[in-house]
């Protein structure tokens, strides 16, 4: 997680290798995810890979948490299986209804969650320039508070729920099309196909959604006074729309997407 996110902000202290493509050519790589690791070991020990750990923790025990009172809260009412091509509304009603209920649960729970998540990316950003300006959870919290007032918790929330709803929406309603459209009932394992679907859809929305994800992570550490969210790393971004647009112009919208093979990318013209 830590090695990932110190991608993401464009921390590379050390230098690429040149490597070949699957088409021969010289490329310039980055180093890989076990690279990155035995770097932050040399640097830190071994307790550096665990950088923001308990504030994450604690994330994901909330948003896990909330998730489960919303749903025991507004329980979605069962609606009968559906895969008959020949009631191909009903079940499409039934896609909806279902990705309706799980957007509402996901977007509460990343609310209530997101203050921690702030903080446990800028415990992990601190490594670019060493600094001790978030050290715990309690007082992390009150230096937020005190800098930025409560909106400060909430920094980069609107870009990550807008990923998750957009996420949710194409995953589910790709797998129902793909299912209803190209899997026959008669084919002997149209169930265990049917099973997969929406897993290999989910792998492939998530990296089509990445950038929302990205966007909403540097702007959590943005000008926060942390060295890896000012120049040169970043600029003091305005909104998370002014850091997608300078992302984008610098084509580095993916950066940090993958942990192996990590090309070098250059700017856009």
């Amino acid at each position: 997680l830590l090695t990932r996110f110190l991608s993401q902000v464009g921390h590379e202290p050390l230098p690429p290798t040149i490597g070949r493509n699957v088409l021969g050519r010289k490329v310039l790589y980055l180093p890989n995810f076990f690279t990155y690791a035995r770097h932050i070991v040399e640097v830190d020990g071994r307790r550096g890979l665990f950088r923001g750990l308990t504030p994450r923790l604690i994330s994901s025990t909330l948003s896990t948490i909330t998730r489960g009172s919303v749903k025991k809260a507004f329980p979605l009412e069962d609606m009968e299986h559906v895969s008959n091509k020949d009631d191909v509304k009903t079940s499409l009603k039934k896609v909806v209804r279902e990705t309706s209920h799980e957007m509402m649960m996901q977007c509460v729970s990343r609310a209530v969650s997101h203050p921690l998540h702030v903080i446990s990316m800028r415990c992990m950003v601190q490594f670019v320039g060493r600094e001790v300006k978030y050290s715990g959870v309690f007082s992390a919290i009150g230096r937020i508070f005190k800098e930025e007032g409560i909106l400060g918790f909430f920094v980069g929330l609107v870009p990550h729920i807008l990923g998750d709803v957009i996420f949710l929406w194409c995953c589910n309603l790709l797998a129902h099309f793909i299912n209803t459209y190209a899997v026959d009932d008669n084919f002997s394992q149209a169930s265990v196909i049917r099973s997969y679907t929406k897993f290999v859809m989910g792998i492939a929305v998530s990296m089509l959604t990445y950038p929302f994800l990205l966007v909403g992570d540097l702007m959590a550490v943005n000008n926060c006074g942390l060295r890896a969210g000012l120049p040169p790393y970043a600029p003091a971004f305005a909104s998370w729309i002014h850091c997608w647009r300078y992302l984008s112009a610098q084509g580095q919208l993916f950066r940090g997407s993958s942990l192996m093979f990590r090309r070098v990318s250059l700017p856009m013209d």
